[in-house]
């Protein structure tokens, strides 16, 4: 049933939260839209000058939640990750641009190649890959976590 519930959540929702940490471990969270290659890894686009850009260059451990916030309270449902982030190398930067722009195409936001986020562009591909994950209860229970089976 939990993994049911995972892949509803993730289905459904376009944007995460994902939190980061600075060097000195001050926490940050920050909106991303994410494309998802199953539940193992999330890819995103940012500017390597964004306050979690420099924070996960910094600490590459971060956490991601996704949830439905139009749901009334009670009904909630949610996906939480611990995550591994990075600027995805150059060598791997066509092959996660395959999944981020497959999701870009089918949300309607159009087909993203390669040359937006290599050479002089702005924005670059990151990546988080999931160490560890959950599904929020669906008893009602208060913030009851469901760990996942990999």
């Amino acid at each position: 049933m939990t993994s049911e519930a995972a892949e509803r959540v993730l289905s459904g929702t376009r944007y995460g939260v994902l939190s980061t940490a600075d060097e000195d471990g001050l926490p940050w969270a920050t909106p991303v839209w994410f494309a998802r290659d199953g539940r193992a890894a999330f890819y995103w686009v940012s500017d390597p000058d964004a306050r979690h850009s420099r924070n996960i260059a910094a600490r590459a451990d971060v956490a991601l939640v996704v949830f439905d916030s139009q749901v009334p309270v009670g009904e909630a449902s949610a996906f939480y990750a611990r995550a591994r982030a990075v600027q995805v190398p150059a060598g791997e930067v066509a092959a996660g641009m395959a999944v981020f722009s497959r999701e870009a195409d089918a949300q309607g936001i159009g087909a993203w190649d390669v040359g937006r986020v290599t050479g002089d562009a702005r924005l670059r591909l990151y990546r988080a890959t999931v160490t560890d994950e959950w599904v929020l209860a669906e008893d009602g229970g208060p913030d009851r976590r469901l760990p996942l089976a990999p």
